[in-house]
């Protein structure tokens, strides 16, 4: 089935006038930079003004990219007749068309605005700023890596938690007799990914845990074995392998998030710098929302 370019979206009067005006108020282009690739009715269609149609049309298709260049060229065609069909409507001359035209500007000229500013302040000088500033806070944070074996017990079941209870506490004497805690965990917890990986939990925070696992982990040392330790879980015994301080991320691996936020900042600064200096007049009022903490007002006695 062959795709219509009318199709959707596209059919959009709006669009369509202000894709023209695109295309009519184009600069001159150097033909080897910019191709002409196609004329409708004498109006040019060059390989930018594709990359725009791109742009507007969303998702496309899957297809190679002649069909795509073909695409898009029925795009701008479409869109060219439909608009010059408007303009001899004189569909462009209404208040209500120009207030879009006027928005639609607007909107592109902010776009364009937020683009340039974050890209003027994404320099590397800036990202190492906030890279460095990020790890000075983060400061030197624990991590524990242990093991667990864990019977489970639901909420309120006082005999299931005695019985657990005593099971970790049967485990902790056979650990204390030289059994291998991973050969233990595959074979007893109750914690679905610890059968596989030997109850082996990797390096956790303090934070990442629930506070009873964790206060008992971090006030172990390297190689000991806890007593029977209860949380919501159920009852756990813990074995800690190994103490460290966490290592810092390299800035390689956060630049990502670096880059995103240095332009976010500068985009949000130049906002707040803008409505600063401006002269905002609102004639209207917003009612202040209702105190939720204040008593409902007493209803009118029924006579």
């Amino acid at each position: 089935m062959t795709l219509s370019p009318l199709a959707g979206s596209w059919i959009n009067i709006l669009a369509a006038s202000l894709a023209l005006l695109l295309v009519s108020a184009a600069p001159l282009r150097a033909q080897d930079k910019d191709p002409l690739v196609a004329k409708v009715n004498g109006t040019e269609i060059h390989q930018s003004d594709l990359a725009v149609a791109e742009d507007e049309a969303g998702q496309l298709p899957p297809m190679s990219p002649d069909a795509k260049k073909d695409y898009l060229v029925q795009f701008m065609t479409d869109m060219i007749l439909v608009s010059k069909a408007a303009e001899t409507k004189k569909l462009g001359d209404s208040p209500d068309f120009k207030r879009k035209v006027a928005f639609a500007r607007n909107k592109v000229l902010m776009e364009a605005m937020l683009i340039s500013v974050g890209k003027e302040a994404l320099t590397d000088a800036e990202m190492h700023k906030v890279y460095d500033d990020a790890v000075k806070q983060m400061g030197e944070e624990k991590e524990v890596h242990a093991r667990h074996i864990l019977f489970r017990v639901a909420p309120g079941d006082e005999k299931a938690s005695k019985e657990a209870e005593d099971k970790v506490k049967a485990v902790i004497e056979r650990l204390n007799k030289g059994e291998d805690f991973a050969k233990l965990a595959g074979e007893l917890t109750e914690d679905p990914s610890g059968k596989a990986s030997g109850g082996d939990l990797g390096f956790f925070s303090k934070e990442q845990m629930v506070p009873e696992f964790a206060d008992t982990a971090f006030g172990m040392e390297n190689g000991q074995i806890s007593g029977p330790v209860k949380t919501q879980f159920g009852w756990h015994v813990i074995k800690v392998e190994e103490k460290r301080v966490k290592p810092q991320p390299k800035f390689e691996e956060v630049k990502p998030q670096i880059e995103q936020y240095v332009v976010r900042k500068a985009q949000a600064e130049m906002v707040t710098k803008l409505r600063a200096e401006a002269k905002i007049e609102k004639f209207y009022k917003v009612e202040a929302p209702a105190d939720p903490a204040a008593p409902a007002p007493p209803e009118p006695a029924k006579k």
